[in-house]
C-alpha cells in the first residue's frame, strides 16, 4: 500500500523536482516533512493511504498547521498540492485533496525600519566577526532594495569591485537589475573582498564546512538575524526581510518617479509596487507642498 510519504519520495526523484533550484528543493523537502508529521486521528498524514485522503482531511491538516502561522500553513499545503498533482500525472492517484481547501491570506507586512534602528542593528552586527556577514547581507538588502534571499547568494562575479556596479538576476521573477553602490557600502565590500575574496560568495557563513565556505540557508540566516536583533535591543517586530520595503519606501518619500523605482526593485508591473507605497507624513507633506507652490 502506498502512503503519502511514498508519493513524496517519487516526486523528489522526478525531473520537475530536480529542475528546481537547490534552495527550493530544500524548502519542498522541509514542508513535505512538516505535512507528513501532522497527526490525523491515530495516524500521521505521511503514513496515510493517499487514496483515502480527502478534502476534509486536507483541510484539517491545514488548520492544524495554522498553529505555525498562515505563511507556513500555505507553504505546506502548497507542497501537498504539488505532490498530489504530480501523482495524478503518473496515475498513482486520481484526485488532489488540496485543490478545494479554504486557505487564509497572509496579511501584507507594512513594517518599515527607522534610520536609528538600522544603525543600531548594523553597528551590533559589525561589532563581532561571527555576525559581520549577516550585517552585510542586511545592509546590501537595504541599500540596493533587494530580497535578502538574493543577497545571501551573491557571488563576487556579480559585483564589479572597481566601478561598484552590481548586476543581479533576481531569483523570484528573473528580472535583471544593474545597481550602483553608495560610498559607504563600496568601502565595506572592498574590505569584505580582502577577507573573503578567495572564495566565490560575497557574504558566506563565516566558518567553512570542511574547507568550503557556504552561503547561509534562509532558515539559518533568519536565526542569526534574530540573535543580532536581540543583541541590538531593537523591537522584536523588526525583521531583516523588511529592508527591501524600507529602502523602497525611502525612494517614494524622496519623490523618486515610479519607473526609476521599478528599475531598482525589478518590478515589471506598476501594480506590484503598490504594497510599497506607504502613506507617510513626509510624502504627504511633499505632495501638499507641491500643490500649494503651484497655486501660488
Amino acid at each position: 500500500m502506498k502512503t503519502f510519504n511514498d508519493l513524496c519520495a517519487t516526486y523528489f526523484e522526478s525531473y520537475d523536482f530536480n529542475a528546481c533550484k537547490p534552495d527550493t528543493q530544500r524548502d519542498y523537502i522541509y514542508w513535505a516533512v512538516r505535512l507528513g508529521s501532522v497527526p490525523v486521528g491515530d495516524k500521521l498524514f505521511g503514513f496515510m493511504n493517499p487514496n483515502k485522503i480527502n478534502t476534509p482531511t486536507a483541510q484539517k491538516a491545514y488548520e492544524y498547521l495554522l498553529n505555525s502561522g498562515v505563511s507556513m500553513a500555505n507553504h505546506v499545503a502548497g507542497i501537498g498540492s504539488i505532490v498530489f498533482g504530480h501523482s495524478i500525472r503518473l496515475g498513482s492517484v486520481n484526485h488532489n485533496p488540496f485543490t478545494y481547501i479554504k486557505r487564509r491570506t497572509s496579511a501584507h507586512r507594512k513594517v518599515v525600519w527607522s534610520t536609528e534602528d538600522i544603525a543600531s542593528y548594523l553597528t551590533t552586527a559589525y561589532s563581532q566577526f561571527r555576525w559581520r556577514n549577516v550585517g552585510l547581507i542586511t545592509q546590501m538588502s537595504y541599500e540596493w532594495c533587494q530580497r535578502q534571499g538574493d543577497m545571501r547568494l551573491l557571488k563576487w562575479e556579480q559585483y564589479d569591485l572597481e566601478s561598484g556596479i552590481l548586476t543581479l538576476e533576481q531569483s523570484k521573477r528573473g528580472a535583471e537589475v544593474t545597481l550602483p553602490t553608495s560610498v559607504g557600502l563600496q568601502a565595506m565590500l572592498r574590505k569584505q573582498h580582502t577577507d573573503f575574496g578567495f572564495q566565490k560568495w560575497i557574504a558566506p557563513r563565516p566558518r567553512p564546512v570542511g574547507s568550503l565556505y557556504q552561503p547561509y540557508s534562509m532558515r539559518g540566516l533568519s536565526v542569526q538575524a534574530k540573535i543580532v536583533r536581540e543583541a541590538s535591543g531593537i523591537s522584536d517586530k523588526l525583521q531583516i526581510r523588511d529592508m527591501r520595503r524600507t529602502g523602497t519606501v525611502e525612494m517614494v518619500d524622496a519623490g523618486v518617479d515610479l519607473p526609476q523605482i521599478m528599475s531598482v526593485t525589478g518590478h515589471a508591473n506598476p501594480a506590484s509596487v503598490k504594497p510599497y507605497m506607504k502613506n507617510t507624513l513626509k510624502s504627504s507633506t511633499m505632495a501638499l507642498q507641491a500643490r500649494w507652490n503651484n497655486k501660488e
